[in-house]
Order: structure tokens, then C-alpha cells, then sequence
């Protein structure tokens, strides 16, 4: 990974990239078997002028930590609807830690309870977007929190 964490002024983690575009792995773990909500977001980063990665349906944690190593991304984003966000997340980022790659920030967005939230942040989720979280919203955190050099 070719990322540059720094600290903002108000504590959030901003990652200067080594490179023009941003680099986002978008999967679907598990037996989802929708994947709409994928795709439009897949299309929403590409037209903000990220490189988008996108798995396909039913994969694997090792499938997409494989992936996402492989294709030196500098995010990945789940869509999870199926109801098994915090176990998916918990097994994605303990595999990319023994992987070595740990430092790979990993954003959750689907059918997520806002009870569920603070336990995926404490596992080491950076961001989660809800169902009906807007465009404008999720653009902006990308824009945020990943600076293309």
C-alpha cells in the first residue's frame, strides 16, 4: 500500500495517496444475493474519478483480502445485507491483519442497525453507511478522508 496516514485538526485519520487515483475494492461477502446497491455506488466512485474494483457477488473474506492485496487497493468497501456485518467485518480485518495488511482501511455500507455501528467502529471499521445514506454524504467522506497525489 503506497498510503500516508496524518491526523487532522479535529482527529480524523486522513491518507495521502501515492498515487492520481484513489483505489477502492467494493465486495459482497457472504450469501448476498443483491448486489444493485454495490454497483451504484461502484458507479457513483468511478464518476468522482476513482478506480473501482468491484468482486462480484459471494465472496469469501480470504477471496477479498486476496483481491484487495493483489490489486494494491487503498480501500475496501463491504455492502453487506444480509445481517452479518459485525462477524464479516471482525473476519475480514483480523484476516488482513495476519496477512499483513492491517493498516487497510475497510468501510461498511448496507442494511446496518444504527445499534450496530459503534461495535463495528470498535473493531476497527472506518466508516459505516447505512441504507439511504446520500450520494453527496458518501462522496464527501472519500473526498475527505483519501487525497490523490
Amino acid at each position: 500500500m503506497r498510503l500516508e496516514r496524518t491526523i487532522g485538526k479535529k482527529g480524523e485519520i486522513k491518507l495521502d495517496l501515492k498515487r492520481s487515483k484513489i483505489r477502492v475494492l467494493i465486495a459482497k461477502p457472504g450469501l448476498d444475493g443483491h448486489n444493485r446497491g454495490a454497483k451504484v455506488i461502484a458507479t457513483l466512485l468511478r464518476d468522482e474519478g476513482m478506480e473501482v474494483i468491484y468482486t462480484g457477488l459471494r465472496q469469501s473474506v480470504d477471496q477479498i483480502v486476496s483481491a484487495a492485496i493483489q490489486e494494491d487497493v487503498d480501500v475496501i468497501a463491504l455492502s453487506i445485507l444480509s445481517g452479518v456485518h459485525v462477524e464479516l467485518s471482525q473476519k475480514l480485518i483480523t484476516k488482513l491483519k495476519e496477512k499483513g495488511a492491517g493498516d487497510l482501511p475497510v468501510i461498511v455500507g448496507g442494511v446496518i442497525p444504527p445499534r450496530d455501528i459503534p461495535e463495528l467502529k470498535k473493531i476497527g471499521v472506518m466508516e459505516v453507511f447505512p441504507v439511504h445514506t446520500s450520494f453527496e454524504h458518501i462522496t464527501g467522506f472519500f473526498k475527505e478522508k483519501f487525497k490523490a497525489n
